[in-house]
């Protein structure tokens, strides 16, 4: 699938997905190279993931972090797809999370997403503790991990989504 039919899924399906993507613009990406490859994979995950396939964004993910481990929205991702599927899969979330964060500590999304993973867990000072990260970075995906935190069921809406590269 090219990069302008996979933005155009995108855009259909999750417009707001799109607008908030500012915080991952596309970096330059060496033709040929194993990065290369890794983003082409990527890309693939983040239309599967958008799609609710996370099983096989999973797979996605794992193989363009095998090409190229330092990749922090690939781990995001990743960790996104391996929470939502089920609980036996949160202290290996938590790892990508961490991992992504290390990588890039203004990811914004992994904040909301790894505090969510932190409610889940009963782990609310952690929580808050991303929370008050958050709200340093970005006030609106704050206030969304402060309704998690104080009860209300997390949504999986992509907004703040790591997006797709080209």
């Amino acid at each position: 699938m090219n990069t302008r039919t996979r933005w155009t899924v995108l855009a259909t399906f999750f417009p707001l997905a799109v607008a908030m993507a500012v915080e991952s613009d596309p970096l330059p990406v060496p033709k040929g190279s194993p990065r290369e490859h890794a983003v082409g994979l990527y890309n693939d995950g983040v239309l599967l993931m958008l799609q609710k396939h996370y099983v096989a964004a999973q797979q996605k993910f794992e193989a363009a972090l095998a090409l190229h481990e330092a990749f922090p929205e690939a781990h995001n991702n990743l960790a996104f797809s391996l929470r939502v599927q089920n609980s036996q899969n949160l202290d290996r979330a938590l790892q990508h999370y961490d991992r992504a964060l290390t990588l890039k500590p203004d990811l914004r999304v992994a904040y909301v997403y790894r505090g969510t993973l932190f409610v889940q867990r009963g782990e609310l000072a952690r929580a808050r503790a991303d929370h008050a990260k958050l709200m340093a970075l970005d006030t609106k995906l704050a206030g969304r991990l402060a309704r998690v935190i104080a009860g209300e069921p997390p949504s999986e809406v992509f907004e703040g989504l790591a997006a797709q590269y080209d």
